[in-house]
């Protein structure tokens, strides 16, 4: 699918629940949660949101590009520190307004923060919600990639 494609039009309830037609329903930003998952380990790696390009980009270079919210643009994932994430399957839900794309995590980790996944915390709900590491070790240096912390 070229970025000049478009998508299947948004039919009835049955049509979007049962039938084969992709039509994604992006939000009010003109955005789609994307949560991707290690395709072998099935571990999440980041939670991130696509728009309609990204989300045409990624179905045709078969690589994860997400659409930043800080940033305000594309951001093809890898494409600065070379951890790109390859697409293996995307799964979307019952009313197609949420994605779940299952990657292959090509380079030393998905967070920016140098870790291999985002989800690197419990919440933990002793005495109020405290959160507590479930992974501490870094398999990059962030500062080294990207400048910062």
């Amino acid at each position: 699918m070229s970025p000049n494609q478009s998508f299947a039009p948004r039919g009835g309830k049955a049509e979007i629940e049962e039938g084969t037609g992709f039509s994604p329903k992006f939000d009010k930003d003109g955005l789609i949660p994307a949560m991707a998952i290690d395709a072998i380990t099935k571990e999440p790696l980041m939670l991130a949101y696509m728009n309609e390009e990204s989300l045409k980009l990624t179905l045709e270079i078969g690589e994860a590009v997400y659409y930043s919210r800080s940033r305000k643009e594309l951001w093809h994932k890898g494409k600065t520190s070379g951890h790109i994430q390859k697409v293996v399957e995307i799964r979307t839900d019952c009313d197609q307004d949420a994605l779940v794309v299952y990657v292959e995590q090509i380079g030393a980790g998905a967070c920016h923060t140098g870790r291999g996944s985002c989800f690197y915390r419990n919440v933990v709900t002793k005495n109020g919600a405290e959160l507590t590491f479930n992974s501490t070790d870094r398999a990059f240096d962030p500062e080294a990639i990207y400048g910062k912390k």
